[in-house]
């Protein structure tokens, strides 16, 4: 197995979380909090593939699918089209709001596209690359991808069992 195709298998198994957590739920359930400041299945999940865009795109050099492919537009949130939902309190999570999980479901799998079409195309000489200087030690592409798919399946991990929650009330 080749770099390329384990970040493959990783990202694959992200968007399959991604579905299992947000298919087939009401808009409801896609909002539902176990408290007042708690994050909802439709932020985590809109959150964590905000992220994936953000940082795959950054070392892609290429557009976010968020305004490049118009799911901003779509999802006509009352954010900053830049926001990626770091540091967001109670009001910003409640304002991540959607009409059907095929949204969310949507909008990873444009992400996920462009995921799987960017690390096909590395090899192993790409992954020690310094893609940030702001940290130190700096960053390389191999640990931000990594970084990226621990993130994501955190987030993913955190909808199911939010999801759990939902569907027990």
């Amino acid at each position: 197995m080749t770099s390329a195709e384990l970040l493959t298998d990783a990202f694959d198994r992200v968007r399959d979380e991604v579905h299992a957590a947000a298919g087939g739920l009401t808009p409801d359930r896609l909002v539902f909090r176990a408290d007042p400041e708690a994050n909802t299945i439709a932020w985590l999940l809109w959150h964590l593939t905000r992220v994936q865009d953000d940082h795959i795109a950054g070392v892609a050099g290429i557009g976010q699918r968020w305004t490049s492919g118009g799911w901003a537009d779509r999802f006509a949130l009352p954010l900053d089209p830049s926001d990626t939902g770091f540091g967001h309190g109670p009001d910003e999570v409640a304002a991540v709001r959607v009409d059907s999980p095929d949204l969310l479901t949507g909008y990873h799998d444009s992400v996920h596209a462009m995921t799987t079409g960017y690390v096909a195309g590395l090899t192993d000489a790409d992954l020690p690359v310094v893609v940030d200087r702001a940290w130190d030690p700096p960053v390389t592409l191999g640990v931000r991808l990594v970084s990226v798919v621990s993130d994501c399946l955190q987030h993913a991990g955190q909808a199911a069992f939010v999801r759990g929650l939902a569907e027990r009330g």
